[in-house]
Formats: C-alpha cells, sequence, structure tokens
C-alpha cells in the first residue's frame, strides 16, 4: 500500500510513530506530510529527533496563521500532492488543524481517508476539536475507534460502515518510550506536573490568572513545561513573572522526558486529552482542567476528575490527587498493528462515492 499520514503538532507526532514502525514492517510505501505549524517547530525537531520518526517528505508550511487560513493554505498545498502521487489511503490522526487539512484534502481529490481516534466526543461544541471530530468523522471511509464506547457512540450518529475498533496507539508509543533514556529538569522531591495550553484555558487573562492561580495554591510544589503558546500569552497577558513566583516554570521537554517527569509526579493537572491517557497509562492520578473530556473512560475509572478552571476547584481537586495512590501502570499495545490491518483489509467499494449526511448531528 502507498500511505499517507498528515501530521503537524505533538500528539500526533506520538500516535504516527509507532503506525509508522508497524507500516515499515508491513513493507508499505509510507509518505509523511507536516503541515508545519509554527509555534511547535521547536517541539516537532525535538519529536522527530527522539521518536525516530522519518524525516516528513513534504512540509506544507501553514505557519502561524489564524486557523482559517491554516486550513485553506494546507489544503490549497496538499491537494496537488495527492493528486501527483495518488496515494492508497490518507491516515489522518486525532482532532488537531491538521486533521482537517488532511480530511478536506483527501475527500476534495477522492482519496480513501481513515480517521484515527474516530468516535470521541466531549459534547462540547465551543471546542474547535469536537467540531473536527465529528466532521472527519462522517467524511472518511475508514473510522479507527480506539475504544467500545468511541463505536457506540458512531452508532448513533447514524456511522456504522467501515468502522473497526482498534485500541489506543497512545498506549502503543507510551509503552514504546517510557523506557528510553532522558535528561529531565531538576524537581523538587514531590511535585504536581502540570501543563496549559488550550486556547480556551490560555487566550484569556483572567480564565489563565484562575488556572494557575488554583495550581499555586495546592499542597505541593507545580512544575510547568512552558508550551509555547502558554508562554507568549503569559507575556502578553503581563502574567509571566507573577506566575514564575508561584509556580516551576520549565522548558518544554521531549516526549521520552515528559513522561518520565508524568511517572514521578504525585498527580498532573492538564488541559491536554493524551496527557490524560498517558496518566492514566503510568497510574499517575489526573486533574483535567475543562468541564468536559472526550475521555469518559478515565473519569468512570477514577483515573481522572475534571476541574474546570475554577481556582478554588481546582486547588481542592489537585490536593484529592495529590492524596490519592494512584493506580497500576498498564499501557496497552496493539493498537498500531491492529490500525495497519484495517488498512489493509479495507476494500472501499467506491473511493469517489457521495459523503453520507451527518445523521444524527446536532
Amino acid at each position: 500500500m502507498r500511505v499517507w499520514s498528515v501530521v503537524g503538532v505533538r500528539p500526533e507526532f506520538v500516535m504516527a510513530t509507532p503506525v509508522a514502525r508497524e507500516l515499515a514492517a508491513g513493507g508499505h510505501d509510507a509518505t509523511l506530510v507536516h503541515t508545519g505549524q509554527h509555534h511547535d517547530d521547536a517541539l516537532s525537531t525535538v519529536f522527530f529527533e527522539e521518536l525516530s520518526l522519518p524525516v516528513p517528505d513534504h512540509s506544507l508550511e501553514v505557519g502561524s496563521a489564524s486557523r482559517v487560513e491554516q486550513v485553506a493554505v494546507g489544503v490549497e498545498r496538499l491537494v496537488p500532492l495527492l493528486d501527483a502521487d495518488d496515494p492508497d489511503v490518507v491516515l489522518v490522526y486525532g482532532d488537531t488543524t491538521s486533521t482537517l487539512i488532511g480530511a478536506l484534502a483527501a475527500r476534495a481529490t477522492g482519496t480513501n481517508l481513515a480517521h484515527v481516534e474516530s468516535g470521541l466526543r466531549s459534547g462540547d461544541w465551543r471546542m474547535s476539536e469536537e467540531r473536527t471530530r465529528v466532521l472527519v468523522d462522517h467524511v472518511a471511509g475508514l473510522r479507527l475507534a480506539p475504544t467500545p464506547a468511541a463505536v457506540a457512540t458512531l452508532e448513533a450518529e447514524g456511522v456504522t460502515e467501515g468502522v473497526r475498533c482498534v485500541g489506543d496507539v497512545r498506549g502503543d508509543a507510551v509503552a514504546m518510550t517510557r523506557t528510553v533514556a532522558a535528561a529531565t529538569p531538576e524537581t523538587p522531591a514531590e511535585f504536581v506536573l502540570a501543563t496549559v495550553h488550550r486556547a480556551e484555558t490560555v487566550d484569556d487573562a483572567a480564565t489563565l490568572r484562575a488556572v494557575l492561580a488554583g495550581l499555586a495554591g495546592s499542597s505541593r510544589p507545580v512544575v510547568l513545561p512552558l508550551h509555547p503558546r502558554t508562554a507568549d500569552r503569559l507575556r502578553e497577558h503581563g502574567l509571566y513573572e507573577w506566575a514564575a513566583t508561584r509556580l516551576t516554570l520549565v522548558e518544554p521537554t521531549g516526549y521520552p522526558a515528559f513522561l518520565r517527569l508524568l511517572d514521578e509526579a504525585t498527580a498532573v493537572a492538564t488541559d491536554s486529552g493524551g496527557v490524560q491517557r498517558e496518566a492514566s497509562y503510568l497510574g499517575t492520578p489526573c486533574v483535567t482542567l475543562r468541564e468536559t473530556t472526550e475521555w469518559t473512560g478515565t473519569v468512570e475509572r477514577g483515573h481522572n476528575t475534571l476541574a474546570g478552571t475554577d481556582s478554588r476547584s481546582i486547588r481542592s481537586a489537585v490536593d484529592d490527587a495529590v492524596a490519592d495512590s494512584g493506580h497500576p501502570a498498564d499501557p496497552p499495545t496493539g493498537a498500531a498493528a491492529a490500525i495497519v490491518e484495517a488498512v489493509e483489509a479495507w476494500r472501499p467499494v467506491d473511493r469517489e462515492a457521495e459523503t453520507p449526511p451527518l445523521v444524527g448531528v446536532r
């Protein structure tokens, strides 16, 4: 098979790495397209080096413009590449701008489209990620769901064709990477790890200050690797020095170093979907700085607490997580192999078929 994978940010690099290895092991011709979102360039370089992810065959260089502009430029540049190569399938991952670019370009060229992490829903339509999940799931031909609950969600929306439950490929990435040696920043003996980067969390000054104040009020020191977006917003809002006196701000780390920090932390507070799962797989109690999550199973199993962005709620939830003894670490594996097997077995009837309507979606 000739498989194109479209990636652009850290979560996609993490998921694409075990899939790329399985594709190579199966003798498939794999092409990697990097959308080139500038705010993540430094982190992208680290990921390609540390995870031995192949150097991208194409970079769309969509830059750091608005999301609408990134999508427009990315589709415009990806469509002729797909037309020229005519691959068997385009793989997209998760729910980011890169996911949307890959999906729209695949549909525009009549290329078979497979979506990794299909069927996840938070129920929050304010999130651009939620809108992307729904759109991509309904235009994809092969929906690669991580859990039975995700399969049920697709069925409730009228999507039953081309659905496969393959497991969570993030588990493969954690299992593959957690033993890799990596230097980490100096931390206190007992600490809470935090990650904050989502637009809904950091773009509004009052929300960002409330979140950081809640973290700073917890019973353990908080270590916060600064995502470039967060560092920019702290400076724009005049909060950088205020935060630096209350939290341990460190530079972003590569993936192996981050997993080591997450494994060593007493608890983690995050607004990231990926970190919620990684914490669950490593046995680290998690507090999610959102009102909703697409990974509802982590909450149902008691591995994760939704705290929102209120300072008092965050402080209370983090202290409860610190007091939690955690749970056994058990990263699931096999999803990457299942993804490749599902793509190999997939035989779409008509790659030019009309996209079905968004049945059952409000």
